[in-house]
């Protein structure tokens, strides 16, 4: 089973639930994007008690952001990975959770 962390944008929802490995990732991402005062969407998939089947919120450096893991142990970094991501949501404009494995 792999070890869940949170992902809490200005306390307005719930917290995102996202996978360990991939919330290192993200946040490297997100870190990256924000430090050069870059602002960009970021969309996933609602659990079951959200009424939409999708969420998008605009990520801007001056909203409060909490990441959180589960695991005291940071993951591997795959720097393809992150290249991957990076490449996409600059491609887009945009970050798609279930697409960044």
């Amino acid at each position: 089973m792999h070890s869940m962390g949170t992902l809490e944008y200005n306390s307005s929802h719930p917290a995102i639930e996202i996978e360990d490995e991939t919330l290192t990732h993200l946040k490297i991402v997100i870190g990256t994007k924000l430090r050069r005062h870059e602002s960009f969407m970021m969309t996933w998939l609602a659990d079951e008690t959200n009424t939409a089947g999708r969420l998008t919120i605009w990520m801007h450096p001056a909203i409060p952001l909490v990441i959180a893991f589960e695991d005291t142990k940071m993951p591997v970094i795959d720097q393809k990975r992150l290249e991957r991501m990076m490449e996409h949501l600059n491609a887009r404009g945009e970050l798609v959770l279930d697409q960044l494995s």
